[in-house]
């Protein structure tokens, strides 16, 4: 039987890849993207159902309501967000302790479970058991291994509440700020609002397919009409509102 000849060519270097992924995992993108999409719509849908319950040309109602929605919304989205992603982040680091106790306790029993997860992911058997003993031989390394491999947490890149919330107050805000903009100028006509407000949801939703494996067309007309579908409906119900009151 012919062995099998180690090859002794030297592995490339990473440093010659000539890719980079985006931040699909950081505490920025998800918030700031929601947060855009939804002080857009939502304050649209506002404008217009205040639109829809008003009567003359008196525009300081619609402009009340759009700063307010936006102030109101920016905030509560960035408490919200941190709220979450720190609770996030909490329930995670307890997980690594207690993945870090069981390392501490149970080396053994835990350096076969990692050279078993090894194993299943294709790697040979031998190969899998060294490398696993290697990676035990720094309890803290381990650790960070095992969180990685067993319940996805990358304890070195845990998102930032304060970077999410941040990234969505300003998100939101920017947002928000589309379909008021035009009565804050003076433009009293709810058609340019209701123009704007819909270009721009089109916009954001061809921008997100940036970074997703849709076509920006697709998600384009898929905001537009779902922002718009929201404003719709909430006119409609501003105008029922408003002449039950009237």
């Amino acid at each position: 039987m012919t062995e099998a000849v180690e090859s002794t060519e030297p592995l490339p270097d990473p440093a010659h890849v000539q890719h980079e992924h985006p931040d699909v995992t950081g505490g920025w993108l998800r918030p700031a993207v929601f947060g855009a999409m939804d002080g857009l719509v939502s304050n649209f849908a506002l404008i217009m159902g205040v639109v829809g319950g008003s009567s003359g040309n008196d525009t300081k109602p619609i402009v009340l309501a759009g700063l307010a929605g936006l102030a109101a919304g920016a905030f509560s989205m960035a408490a919200g967000e941190y709220t979450s992603v720190a609770s996030q982040s909490e329930f995670a680091l307890a997980q690594v302790d207690i993945e870090r106790d069981e390392i501490l306790n149970n080396e053994t029993a835990e350096e076969a479970e990692l050279a078993a997860m090894f194993i299943e992911k294709g790697v040979d058997e031998d190969v899998a058991r060294q490398t696993a003993a290697q990676i035990h031989r720094d309890p803290e390394n381990a650790v960070k291994v095992h969180a990685r491999e067993e319940f996805g947490v990358d304890v070195d890149d845990l998102a930032s509440p304060m970077l999410a919330a941040v990234s969505s107050f300003f998100a939101f805000a920017v947002g928000a700020l589309v379909p008021v903009f035009p009565y804050l100028i003076g433009i009293e006509s709810p058609w340019t609002a209701i123009g704007l407000s819909l270009v721009a949801l089109f916009g954001c939703g061809a921008i997100v397919t940036r970074i997703t494996a849709r076509s920006w067309w697709f998600g384009g007309i898929r905001q537009l009409v779902l922002g718009g579908a929201a404003a719709g409906l909430t006119y409609l119900v501003g105008d029922a509102v408003g002449t039950a009151i009237g």
